[in-house]
Order: structure tokens, then sequence, then C-alpha cells
């Protein structure tokens, strides 16, 4: 004992001061001194992912305080930490992964190699994640998404990602598969929903097929228009312009649907709710004016030859063109009476224009009887009864009566003359009867004290 003791007593004294340091240390300053001793006492070596923080431990310790140790987690892992604020993916979905401590499930200092993230493939909810498995997914195993060497959240979560080798469509069809595929069976189609997209399908296009209008499997950027797929069905040529809605609708295409009362300024009524477009549109319909003149289009069905000028509708209507004219010639300064009603309008309108028509008689009725002594005021003695008949009144409208012998005397026996001249109106005796005076003058040239109307013999001498 004598020999121990010596000993002993030396390496309890250093044990003793060691303590006593320490807990000095720990007195002045405790965060230090805690480190230190963690440095001392650490369990075992980190995972190779915390392997470069293994000797700062404070980046996942907090000195005397167990309760921290999950926040420094978070801090790191921010991902996670957005998880369970959000609640989404695992942490965020699962109670008690977002409200645990990180260390329940994840446990370090367990060597180098050790799985700090034990997780049993064959128990695993996927429900807790954010791609729930449903259909054929379910049956699917975990290496089919999830690759070696990539975070379990890194996985992808759209169709296309998994499906792209297999697709038959090549990407033609874009990447939104689930427009038409479903989780249960990916050869099976569910019907599409066109009436989605800017292009609702009515009428005959809903029985039409997808390759009818999606060329090559084309789904983006593909024209809405008529024009686009119907253009080769154009009968216009492309005269009309490309609003084919305008005149044809989806139900068919054959039917044509323009009302042309209420989009145009030409109503159609009668004969021309007949005639067909291009009957009278025959050059480009939205580049050429197109006249609604009725010469614009029945000039060479004009009978006149433009005679009669281009306002047709005075006297057609849209009833028929070759239906009675019904013009109402009283309604112009030359009224039509007498045999003048049955006279063509060829006969007096001659020329293009109606206006220039010529209301004289002697225009159209040439004077081969009188030769012109009369003058041109026909209608003094001729009316459009007949122009065989006539009603002049001498005694009226002359100052010279006619009397006597005189009642049966020729016009012309007197009126030998053009009118205007100076001895057109003989008013004497004398002018006519100068050749008859026996008397050669001798008497003078008043015949009327001795002669009367009644007879120019001497019988007839006034007492």
């Amino acid at each position: 004992m004598s020999i121990e003791w010596p000993r002993l007593r030396s390496t309890w004294l250093v044990v003793s001061c060691m303590a006593i340091l320490t807990l000095a240390a720990v007195l002045l300053n405790g965060a230090r001194a805690q480190s230190v001793f963690e440095r001392m006492v650490v369990p075992g070596p980190l995972t190779k992912g915390h392997a470069e923080v293994e000797k700062n431990c404070e980046k996942c310790h907090a000195a005397l305080d167990k309760a921290a140790q999950s926040g420094l987690c978070l801090v790191c892992h921010k991902e996670v930490a957005s998880d369970r604020q959000q609640r989404r993916g695992f942490h965020g979905l699962r109670t008690d992964a977002r409200t645990g401590e990180c260390k329940s499930c994840h446990t370090d200092h367990k060597g180098r190699d050790f799985n700090i993230a034990p997780l049993d493939r064959e128990t695993f909810n996927h429900a807790f994640t954010n791609f729930q498995l449903k259909g054929a997914h379910t049956s699917a195993p975990c290496s089919g998404c999830h690759k070696p060497a990539v975070k379990m959240r890194a996985a992808p979560s759209r169709c296309i990602d998994c499906h792209k080798p297999s697709d038959p469509h090549k990407g033609r069809l874009g990447e939104q598969c689930d427009g038409c595929h479903n989780e249960e069976a990916w050869r099976t189609t569910k019907p599409f929903d066109h009436a989605k997209t800017r292009f609702p399908l009515i009428g005959a296009h809903v029985k039409a097929t997808c390759a009818a209008c999606h060329v090559g499997e084309h789904y983006k950027g593909i024209a809405t228009t008529c024009v686009a797929c119907h253009g080769m069905q154009d009968t216009h040529k492309g005269r009309y312009g490309t609003k084919c809605e305008t005149c044809h609708s989806p139900s068919t295409w054959t039917t044509v649907q323009f009302d042309h009362a209420k989009t145009t300024k030409f109503p159609l009524r009668f004969a021309h709710t007949k005639v067909k477009c291009d009957g009278c549109h025959t050059g480009d319909l939205y580049r050429d004016k197109l006249s609604t003149s009725c010469v614009s289009c029945h000039r060479s069905n004009d009978p006149h030859k433009g005679q009669l000028g281009d306002k047709c509708a005075q006297c057609h209507n849209e009833r028929g063109w070759r239906q009675r004219v019904q013009f109402d010639h009283d309604l112009t300064r030359f009224p039509l009476v007498g045999r003048h009603a049955t006279v063509t309008c060829e006969e007096c309108h001659r020329t293009p224009s109606f206006k220039d028509a010529p209301r004289a008689c002697s225009a159209c009725h040439v004077d081969r009887h009188h030769a012109g002594r009369f003058g041109t005021a026909c209608a003094l003695c001729h009316s459009p009864a007949g122009w065989a008949r006539w009603r002049f009144d001498h005694d009226r409208q002359t100052q010279f009566a006619l009397t006597g012998a005189h009642k049966g005397l020729d016009c012309h026996a007197c009126h030998r003359e053009k009118a205007g001249t100076k001895a057109s109106g003989p008013r004497t005796c004398f002018n006519c009867h100068a050749n008859d005076d026996v008397h050669q003058g001798s008497f003078g040239r008043t015949c009327e004290p001795c002669h009367s109307t009644a007879s120019f013999k001497h019988a007839g001498i006034r007492r």
C-alpha cells in the first residue's frame, strides 16, 4: 500500500485538475467549453452527406439546447423546410414528419456508409407525396420513376418525363398527355373535350377525324379559319375572300345562309332570289365594287340597246324583266293620250336619254301634207286621237271668219305660203280674186261693197 499510494494520488490530482479546468471553462464560456467537450465525446463519424461539417458541431448542435437541433437541420435542408411550411411533399403531408424532431427519423454518427434516411419501399405510402399512385402506377416498380443517385423528391411528375421514349406521336401532340390518356391504361384514350379549346366542334365537325385537320398530328398553331381546311373545296376560287362563315355554316357546307337584305344594301326580292351568287358576283367579292344598278347586270339583255337610258327601274320591276312596262307617262311633261298610248317607247325616245325626247308634233310627225305652210303648232288643228282629224275654228281663232263659199274651200286655196311670211294669211278679196276681176281694177280692190261671199257674180250686187 505504501508503494501504490503515491501513484494513485498523482493520477487523482491530474483528473481533479482537468475537472476543475473544465468546470472553470464552462463557467467562463459555456458555448466554447461545450464545443470542446462535445469534440472529446463525439459518438462516431458522420454519414458521407454530412462529412464536410464533421469538425463544425455547431452546424447541427446548439450548446445546452437540444430543441434547437431540428431548426439547424432545416437551415441547410431548405427544400424540406419549404415542404413543411407549405404542407406539400412527404415532410409536409405526413403529420409526424411535419411536426416531429428530425433526429427521430434521421440519426447520424453511424459511419460514412450509414443510410441516414431509411425508407421501406414495400410499405411506403405514396399518398404522402405530391404524386399519388393511381391505376397502372400502383403496380409500377419504384425504379421506373426513381433513378439511382437522384433524390426521391426529384422524381418526374409529368407523363412525358417517363413515357417520352414510348410516345408514338414523337412529340407532335405536345406534352399534355393527360388530355387524351389516363392512368388506368396508356393505350386507352379518353374522349378529348374539344369544347375547351379555341375551336369547339359543332355541326359536321363533330364527325370529322382528328387527322383531317391535324395533319401529321400537329396540334399547336393549327389555323381555325374555314379556308385553312376547305380552301381546296372553294368553288369560288378565292373570289369571295376567306370569310366563309358569312355564307356557310358548320352544319352543312352546301347550304348557304347569307342574309342579303341585312348584310348588304341590295335586298333580293322576287326573281332576284332565284339567281345564283355568281350570276352577279362575277369578279372578286371584296375587291370589285359591284354596282347595284339594273343595267350593270342586264345591259346585254337590253332590247332598247341603251336608247332609253340606264334607269331601268322606271319601267321594269324585279317580278319579271319581260313583264309589261308599268311606267306612268302621265307623271312626265308629256302625258300619253289618244293614239300616243299605243306607240312604242323607242318611237319617241330614240337616244339613250329620256329627257331629250322632243315634245313638238313636228319632231315625230313629218308634215307631208301642208309642206310647212302652217308652221309647227300642229295641235292647233290636229289632236292625238287621230292625225286625219282636225278641229280648227277659223271664225274664233283668226280675224277672218269663213262665210258663204269660203266654208267649203281647202285650206291651201288661201294659205299658199309658209307660215311666218307676209303673205301667209290673205285677208282681202283682192288677194285671192285678183285674177277673177272682170273690172280689171276699174272699181278698185274693195270687192265687198258689191259682192258677197255667197256669190261673186253681179247678181249679188248690192243696190
